[in-house]
Parts: structure tokens; sequence; C-alpha cells
């Protein structure tokens, strides 16, 4: 992102320049993308919000202050983050594989799965997983604050989210009714064990070969009372010869929603276009939702007896945990490919990445599945120069 706003900057581009996304954030634009651009950059939540932005942008009457407000807003994140990290110790990195995650793996015995290899799924059920949406973010890409359903009856925005919740139910039904969205998913348990900080992953059971290496990094700013957590510590490392596992998978809801978004679009039907992608994307990750359960209960079988409502699930009441490249515990987008090479994603489903590792279909979710019951999620956040280039090592790429 950084490279396009500096590229952008360089063929002397006049137009604003809108991040946005779940991978990135207000800060990293205003601290590592906004410097590169002498123009505008403004930070979008989410590809919805963007109307109202674009609004601002479009409105002469508003145009300067707004972008007056940005980029005084930007610059005061520029300086309060400098002051942060300057206020940041690093460990090197041996020191911080001392202060790994402290598991017995002596007294521990990995589940071994029902499941071993890929499992498919085909026009996954729409009326099943509409029963595992968590309808808070949906909220959010219409700019309501407030937590589902609680914000239903909210003093300010109760009666508008009211008459959002309705209509977007309705659409789902038209949704269900006339097949307008498609789900399809795939899904695997494969052998792992740790090596160091990476995570082999192996052909089948005699664990003769590798298949796969999934690189992970680990925290390096010193902790109190913590330990520097990376994705390795959550499965068995290979000299404990003990025979651990890890699951993949990449999941969607978007079939079919190109076609249907423009059909709205050229029905001069903006807002039905905007609640269809934002639907798609409920549904995408009510699917993953769906599909780790499932995992965990049948095709993994470690916690069969788990029964949660959807409150506990969104809440992450239950064993294990599905980090997703690109986000903070794995913030490498390039270990995608080792999900799509594992469940040969590109096989099985519609599923597609690009260069630059995004998804299409947009509404699209992919991840890993850790079973150990310490496993939990973390941020890696800031790490120093050694581990970097150990990293760019061990993928075989120039630091």
């Amino acid at each position: 992102m950084a490279n396009v706003a500096s590229e952008m900057e360089r063929e002397n581009f006049t137009i604003p320049l809108l991040i946005g996304g779940a991978t990135t954030s207000q800060v990293h634009t205003a601290v590592k993308i906004s410097p590169n651009y002498t123009k505008l950059s403004v930070y979008v939540p989410d590809a919805s919000r963007s109307v109202s932005v674009v609004s601002n942008l479009l409105n002469k009457q508003f145009q300067k202050d707004y972008a007056k407000t940005i980029r005084s807003k930007y610059k005061t994140i520029r300086e309060k983050h400098s002051k942060g990290q300057r206020r940041i110790r690093l460990s090197t990195l041996t020191a911080a594989r001392q202060n790994k995650a402290n598991i017995n793996w002596e007294e521990y015995r990995p589940p071994v799965p029902r499941l071993l290899g890929v499992k498919t799924f085909d026009k996954y059920c729409l009326v099943e997983l509409a029963e595992y949406i968590d309808w808070s973010p949906f909220f959010q890409v219409w700019e309501l604050p407030g937590r589902f359903p609680k914000i239903l009856e909210d003093s300010r925005v109760g009666e508008e989210a009211k008459t959002l919740y309705k209509n977007a139910r309705s659409l789902l039904d038209r949704v269900r009714d006339q097949r307008l969205l498609e789900a399809t998913g795939v899904i695997g348990i494969f052998p792992a064990n740790s090596v160091g900080d990476d995570i082999e992953v192996y052909q089948d059971d005699s664990r003769s070969k590798v298949v796969s290496t999934l690189f992970n990094l680990r925290q390096q700013i010193k902790q109190r009372d913590r330990p520097n957590y990376c994705l390795s510590d959550f499965i068995a490392p290979r000299e404990t010869g003990m025979r651990d596992y890890i699951g993949a998978f990449v999941v969607t809801a978007g079939v079919g929603l190109e076609e249907c978004a423009k059909s709205f679009e050229e029905d001069q039907d903006p807002y039905n276009s905007i609640m269809i992608k934002a639907l798609a994307d409920r549904l995408a990750e009510a699917f993953a939702e769906r599909m780790h359960e499932r995992v965990r209960k049948e095709f993994w079988g470690y916690a069969p007896e788990e029964d949660l409502d959807n409150d506990g699930l969104i809440q992450g009441q239950y064993r294990g945990i599905r980090p997703a490249p690109g986000y903070p515990s794995c913030p490498d987008h390039s270990q995608k490919s080792v999900i799509f090479q594992l469940v040969a994603a590109e096989q099985h489903s519609p599923v597609r990445l690009t260069d630059s590792f995004a998804m299409t279909p947009t509404a699209s979710v992919s991840g890993f599945y850790f079973s150990h019951p310490d496993a939990c999620y973390f941020g890696v956040n800031k790490i120093n120069r050694d581990q970097v280039q150990e990293y760019s090592r061990r993928k075989g790429e120039n630091p």
C-alpha cells in the first residue's frame, strides 16, 4: 500500500487515495501510507463506507474542510504513534524465543482427527449459515454504532437499525429463494509438527515428507509476566515425537455476488448493491464460524460435547483458534498460499488468490485451525531487524 502511494506521488497523481479493509487501520494509513503521497489519503474501514467518504470528497462545499480535518487528524496520530514507538522496548529474537509459551508437552496428547485430508462443501445451505451470522459488524458497515441485538432498542439509532435489519432479512430471504448467492468451501486437516518458529506440514502420518511449511513471526516486544507468542508454540515440536495436526480452510459466500451487485447498480439501486455485499461478507464469516464448529465437534472431534449458542461462538468460548494471514498473529499475507496449496483451494472452490494475495470473490475467508487448549490470539506487533533478516532467510527471500 505504501508502494502504491509512492508510485502515485511519482506519477503526479492528484486524486484522493482511499485505503481500506480489515488488514489495515487508520494508524497504518496515517503513519505508513499518507507520508508517501502529498495529496489526500483516507482510511475507510469497509468498502461499503466509501460512499460517505466519496460524497465528502466530491462535495465542493465540504471537500476542503474535510481534507483539512483528515490531514490534521493523521498528523496527530503520527505524533502520538511516534511517542508510543519510542517507549516500546524490543527483545532480541533469541531472548523472545527463550520466553516462548510454556506448554508441558510431556503431559499432553494431541487429539487425532477423524478426518485426515481434504473435504469440500458445495452449495452449502444458506438457511443454516444465516443462523451463525454476527450482525454487529453489519451495522458498523452502515456507521451505526452498537452491538446486536441491543442496537435495535438504542435511543439514538434504534429505529434506523430496525429498518436496516428488516431490509437485510428481507433481502436475505430473497437471496435464499432466488439463489442469488452460493456458499462453497473446502477444509483440510493434516499431520504437522513445529520446528522452531515454523510449522512443517506432512504428506501423511508417516511424516516422512514435508509438503508445506507455515512460516511464523514471534512477538518481540518485551513482556511482563507473559510469553512472547508465536503460532508454532501451539503445535507439538518435532523433537517430542508427538503426532500433532493442523487444519486449514477456504470458504466463500460470494459466488454470484458480482453479478447480483451489478444488476442492482444497473437498476439504479445502490442501496441494495451495498446491502448484498454486506450480507455476503456476513455469510462468509458465518460459514467460517460454522465450519470451525463442525471441525471441533465432527471432523477433528476434540470437542464433541461442545454446546454453545451463537453468542458463545461469536465470543470465541471454545477450544482452539482459527488465525488468518494478514491478521495480528499471522501478519504475512503470503502465507495464504500455504492454505491454498494444502486444501487445493483453486481445484475445489471458485476462490482465487491475486498476485498480492487478495482473495476473489471478495466475500471469502481463509485461515488455519489450531486445536491446543492453550492456543490464543495475539498480535505480533513491532519486530526487530534480527527477526526480519532470519524470517526472510527461512522463506528464501531477500530481506
